[in-house]
């Protein structure tokens, strides 16, 4: 009876004209518009829904707009609905209907879960050759002109009180820790086997609650660097990356966002099962990253933001002293 991960995201914004276009460049598809309403879909079909932060029946934020406002997570059939009601049936906000239930976690965020409406896909990805592996043979890995990404992958939310949030998580639906930093944050995922993890809660030395980012998975790290550099190319800014995070191993880049915070192009991520044991690690930038480009590469000439534009020349043809 587990989720099986995000089957939608809400956010309330003022800016939508800003966002549609942001999210049209981020490779999502719009499926739906209206003046104050626009909702995406991924390749899998998870959907991402932006709403003028003044519509009737939005969740309210756990802080000022643009933010998140739900979490939609996915179950596989309406007996998994039906058991995680009883779990949620105490908690505020709680409702029933149709083949989803709701409620408000610690934090005061809105969750809800439903049968997913996510679908399997097969797609084709890069192969990696090691020195103990040479699986890709007499071809070229990919490039990619942009991104289109497959689903949302996590959410990265500061919270308060995070012993609290997390024990919500985990005693109510069943979500486990993968990685912790010990008193600050929890890396959690929601199966036992799956991706390192879904859900990242975070308490900053002055307690808040609000949204750091939302990741959104991609095929393979060379579609990190496309999507990237073709929104370097839109004119969208860099917080930092592309990068790569020893925890859970995962290539990325993050953007600003006119929904709020931060949003991730991710791949590569750690694959975990029941016999993966939580580790602990001290908060600093080595852990973050392992390396990362601050303010992302330009779209255009293939170099680090401000850098010196490409000659043309090889590298090595240069007058000897």
């Amino acid at each position: 009876m587990s989720i099986t991960g995000i089957d939608e995201i809400t956010f309330g914004a003022q800016d939508i004209p800003r966002c549609r276009q942001f999210f049209l460049d981020w490779g999502l598809d719009l499926i739906e518009e209206t003046p104050t309403r626009l909702v995406y879909e991924s390749l899998n079909a998870c959907r991402v829904i932006v709403a003028q932060s003044d519509t009737p029946g939005l969740p309210p934020g756990v802080e000022p707009d643009p933010t998140l406002r739900e979490v939609v997570w996915g179950v596989a059939s309406e007996a998994d609905i039906t058991h995680h009601a009883k779990a949620m049936a105490n908690w505020p906000g709680f409702a029933q209907k149709d083949q989803s239930v709701a409620c408000t976690d610690p934090s005061g965020l809105a969750i809800r879960l439903q049968v997913s409406r996510k679908k399997h896909l097969e797609l084709t990805c890069a192969q990696v050759n090691t020195w103990a592996d040479r699986s890709r043979i007499d071809q070229a890995s990919p490039a990619y002109d942009r991104a289109h990404p497959i689903e949302v992958g996590h959410v990265v939310f500061f919270v308060k009180e995070l012993e609290k949030v997390s024990k919500f998580y985990q005693d109510v639906l069943g979500f486990i820790v993968s990685d912790r930093y010990p008193g600050r944050g929890h890396f959690l995922r929601c199966t036992q086997r799956g991706g390192h993890h879904d859900l990242f809660l975070l308490q900053l030395p002055e307690a808040r609650n609000g949204l750091n980012h939302v990741a959104f998975t991609v095929r393979d790290h060379h579609e990190v660097f496309g999507g990237g550099l073709h929104m370097s190319r839109c004119g969208w800014d860099t917080e930092l990356g592309p990068g790569r995070h020893p925890i859970s191993s995962a290539i990325f880049w993050y953007f600003v966002s006119p929904a709020g915070a931060l949003i991730e192009y991710c791949a590569d991520e750690d694959e975990l099962t029941e016999a993966w044991q939580a580790r602990d690690f001290t908060p600093g930038p080595t852990v973050f990253a392992e390396w990362a480009i601050t303010g992302g590469i330009d779209g255009e000439t293939r170099r680090q933001k401000n850098a010196q534009a490409p000659s043309g020349r090889f590298m090595t043809d240069k007058p000897k002293a």
